[in-house]
């Protein structure tokens, strides 16, 4: 995922696409009503908060796509950190094209600074801890491709895209199958009927469950979910690096460093994209 595959063209073509048609219907009459056809201007977007800046990339795909006459000037590039006043990205050309394009540029933008900005606040609190900060699938219908590129954006790391790219047997998959081992070995021989190869990643709830997990293997990633620090840290010992180890569930701000410190190769946290903010900003004439 670290080369986030699901950025082709295509994709986000069709990302843009669908949103226009959700937003401007059979036409922006705000705009076609008020403004003469003739008329040029210019735009600059202006950031109102401080934060980590995203969809820089994606605003300058949405005016192509909205009339590629438009010109933007890029001043600050996503990744950048950014405060109260700096200006981002100078927008010129077909007045009318700017005013459509303006409200799909700042949702996705504020949303995916917010996450950005979330990401980067956690990643700093796991300095000096080997674990990598992934995010989850709770993203937002529709809006998951610019949820997980803002997350590499702020220097988190992407796990699956859905369910398509990894095997994850998670505790309703190992409940339903009758066990861990019965799960590890129905998966082997669907991934052999289908003569595909997909990384496997279980859930475990107790150490019981990580011992069961060692005896069978089979597996490419162990998630330890919803364990204190201290469960946590006899689980990676358990374990003594046979398997790269996920911890996962309630992880908070509060707590994510604790659970650094246990020697988790990963930690996921699903706030990244379900309850990340927005960062305030604003696309202005001048």
């Amino acid at each position: 995922m670290q080369n986030a595959p699901y950025l082709t063209p295509k994709a986000l073509s069709e990302f843009i696409r669908t949103a226009l048609a959700e937003d401007v219907g059979d036409g922006d009459h705000s705009s076609l009503a008020s403004i003469p056809a003739t008329a040029r201007n210019r735009a600059r977007l202006l950031v109102k908060a401080e934060g980590v800046l995203a969809g820089v990339a994606l605003a300058e795909l949405i005016f192509r796509l909205v009339d590629p006459s438009l010109t933007v000037e890029v001043q600050l590039p996503d990744g950048t950190r950014v405060r109260h006043g700096d200006v981002a990205f100078t927008v010129e050309g077909p007045a009318r094209s700017i005013l459509t394009a303006e409200r799909l540029v700042l949702n996705c933008m504020q949303r995916m600074s917010g996450i950005a900005t979330h990401t980067a606040h956690l990643t700093e609190l796991l300095a000096g801890t080997r674990a990598r900060l992934l995010d989850t699938r709770k993203t937002t219908p529709n809006f998951r491709l610019c949820e997980k590129w803002a997350v590499l954006i702020g220097g988190g790391t992407n796990h699956r895209y859905g369910l398509f790219d990894m095997i994850m047997l998670k505790d309703n998959h190992v409940d339903y199958a009758g066990g861990i081992r019965q799960a590890i070995e129905a998966t082997h021989a669907y991934l052999r009927q289908l003569g595909r190869t997909l990384p496997i990643e279980i859930e475990t709830r107790t150490l019981a469950e990580v011992q069961q997990v060692l005896d069978t293997g089979g597996v490419d990633r162990i998630m330890l979910d919803n364990m204190a620090p201290a469960q946590l840290q006899e689980a990676v010992a358990l374990i003594a690096g046979r398997f790269p180890t996920e911890a996962s569930g309630g992880i908070t701000e509060q707590t994510i460093a604790e659970v650094g410190a246990t020697g988790v190769d990963f930690i996921s946290v699903g706030a990244l994209t379900h309850s990340a903010g927005s960062l305030d900003m604003s696309l202005k004439a001048f």
